[in-house]
């Protein structure tokens, strides 16, 4: 009889609350593991999306991704976002095989899941630099290190909304 290893499903890779992931990246990092943590809204996956995360996963050992919930995402992109509700943005992206955790907040910014979770590198799409980014201070205090992944920005949501609503006029 052989036996074959489960693999580790979607569904295991997702901490709706980052409390109960803190311990688990604390032990990885002490371990010698680099955690890459990123962070957005992801509506609508994207290839733009896909690009920066696996570059972000290049950077790595790990990459943790920290989705918006619905209400700072609604409070970030206005009335009527997101289109895709938490549980199952989170689920999409718990299904690619580069990304090893995904978690949720509900801040504005990603300064709280920051410093509980306290990563070794903090992914940020190219549209950002260090001078804009508006956790700047947090990983000045944490000694996190900011790296600009993806290519440059012409993929957005936004974009997305736009053509379909195009299509429904014609």
């Amino acid at each position: 009889m052989v036996v074959v290893p489960k693999k580790q499903r979607s569904k295991d890779k997702i901490f709706a609350d980052r409390k109960t992931l803190a311990p688990i990246l604390s032990g990885l990092k002490a371990s010698g593991k680099c955690i890459v943590l990123t962070n957005g809204v992801f509506d609508l996956l994207h290839v733009g999306h896909t690009r920066c995360l696996e570059d972000a996963r290049s950077r790595g050992d790990l990459l943790v991704v920290a989705i918006n919930s619905d209400k700072s995402a609604e409070a970030l992109k206005g009335k009527g976002h997101p289109i895709v509700a938490a549980d199952e943005r989170m689920e999409v992206l718990a299904a690619l095989s580069f990304v090893d955790y995904v978690t949720t907040f509900d801040e504005a910014t990603a300064d709280a899941v920051l410093e509980h979770l306290k990563p070794n590198l903090y992914a940020k799409g190219s549209d950002y630099t260090l001078k804009t980014l508006p956790e700047k201070d947090t990983l000045k205090a944490h000694d996190i290190k900011a790296v600009f992944v993806g290519d440059k920005k012409s993929h957005s949501t936004t974009k997305l909304i736009q053509q379909i609503q195009k299509l429904k006029k014609k």
